[in-house]
């Protein structure tokens, strides 16, 4: 036992069967919904930094409309990180208690369903959700290693984009953002300069670094994770890595601030016209956007496709526009109100609560008939564009700890990023360390 509590903290795998035998089955009604009366349920969700009071009020209408319709309160926890995320997984799969609910990220759904502490999904289980036909088909691709074994119900689709400043762009003579990484660059010099800078990054954010990187490697043609082994440590990556800090660094297209800028601060600062492009949003800054200084001046495009240093999509490139992101809602076995805690996932994801979300944050519905019905906003074009050429993580229970892994080497470049240069010797080794953990993990997983 004391061994399979090692390697759930080190790989949050390897105890399913503890688990299932630890966890509870209790249910408390049928399809027409359980009783919930003097029960709380406790879901647990990513802290949405960018509208917090927003999130506050949704959390308390939830819960009012929840209790209203079962008896049952909800109680939401969050966490602030990927980091934070992954130690709430791991602490609940050591204990076999915690939230009833999460809210996981669609990279982070491998991770939970390799610890099998997470309600594998049956027919009669979707059937509680209004069935696996309410949800966008492309949303259920990363629910689980195949349709037959899944535990991620879909909650939120979050293809990525980026934005651009029309007016800034046609000022420099330029007609659109280039379909290549290197024109992109090239495209941020011109347009850097009287206090606007060509790109805004958010250097500092836990979330996205790494898929930037991850990106432009699967378009040169290396998936980061081939089977069992990982290829971080890959001149193309390598090349990723500084093409990502050279903006900062060497390129001076990125205003020098943003080596400690969240998301939230990179957004605001297109949203200001400080800035031409803002790469790796989702619909969600629309919000935001929309009641800014750039509104009706701004329109989203795909990322760039071709890799850095190529002027084509190579043989063996991906052409990912974007990972296939969004959140995912799993169930955890030791919940004693899986039934309640079903409904709640049905209310989540209906049509009313579906378009609710969407209005307040921004984040695409993954019910298929509230999806449908935004298709023919044409603000919304690159975003459905987006969410074809979207590319699936790795299904794999390491995955989580290989992002991470890829994070930490930008999050230890950034005192170099602030001094204006990329240390080559010092990105080789925290590559070649980021390589030995991503590795480590994978072994662990098998």
């Amino acid at each position: 036992m004391k061994s399979m509590r090692a390697l759930a903290v080190a790989g949050v795998v390897g105890l399913g069967l503890a688990l299932a035998a630890c966890g509870s089955n209790a249910s408390g009604g049928g399809p027409g919904g359980p009783s919930g009366a003097g029960k709380t349920l406790t879901v647990l969700m990513g802290a949405n930094t960018v509208f917090p009071n927003e999130q506050r009020q949704w959390f308390a209408d939830v819960s009012a409309q929840f209790e209203k319709q079962t008896g049952a309160k909800v109680q939401f926890e969050t966490f602030a990180s990927p980091n934070d995320e992954l130690t709430k997984i791991q602490t609940s799969v050591l204990s076999g208690q915690g939230p009833d609910i999460y809210a996981l990220g669609t990279t982070f759904t491998p991770t939970a369903y390799a610890t099998k502490a997470f309600v594998e999904l049956k027919k009669e289980d979707w059937d509680k959700v209004g069935g696996r036909d309410r949800f966008l088909p492309a949303t259920l691709g990363i629910s689980g290693p195949d349709p037959g074994h899944e535990v991620g119900i879909p909650f939120a689709s979050r293809p990525f984009v980026m934005a651009y400043n029309k007016e800034l762009l046609a000022k420099a003579g330029i007609d659109k953002p280039a379909d290549s990484w290197d024109g992109l660059r090239e495209q941020a010099k011109r347009l850097t300069g009287d206090g606007v800078f060509g790109l805004a990054i958010g250097y500092g954010d836990s979330f996205d670094p790494w898929k930037f990187v991850w990106a432009m490697s699967v378009q040169a043609g290396n998936p980061i994770v081939d089977g069992g082994k990982a290829r971080i440590q890959d001149p193309v990556t390598e090349t990723a890595y500084r093409t990502y800090l050279g903006w900062l660094a060497t390129d001076h297209v990125v205003d020098p601030a943003a080596v400690g800028w969240k998301n939230a601060q990179a957004i605001a600062a297109f949203g200001a016209g400080k800035a031409a492009m803002l790469p790796m949003v989702s619909a969600s800054s629309k919000v935001s956007l929309d009641k800014s200084a750039v509104a009706g001046k701004y329109a989203y495009t795909i990322m760039p496709t071709i890799p850095p240093g190529a002027t084509s999509l190579p043989s063996g490139g991906k052409a990912a526009t974007s990972i296939l992101s969004g959140d995912n809602l799993v169930v955890a076995n030791y919940s004693k109100n899986r039934d309640l805690a079903m409904s709640l996932v049905n209310l989540l994801t209906s049509a009313d609560l579906q378009r609710a979300y969407y209005q307040k944050f921004g984040e695409l519905p993954t019910n298929a008939g509230e999806a449908k019905s935004l298709q023919a906003d044409p603000a919304l074009a690159a975003l459905v564009e987006s969410a074809g050429k979207s590319v699936g993580t790795p299904f794999s229970g390491a995955w989580s700890q290989v992002q991470l892994a890829m994070v930490n080497v930008v999050v230890q470049s950034v005192p170099n990023l602030s001094a204006g240069n990329v240390d080559s010797g010092k990105l080789a080794g925290l590559i070649a360390d980021a390589q030995s953990t991503a590795q480590k993990a994978l072994d662990k997983a098998k």
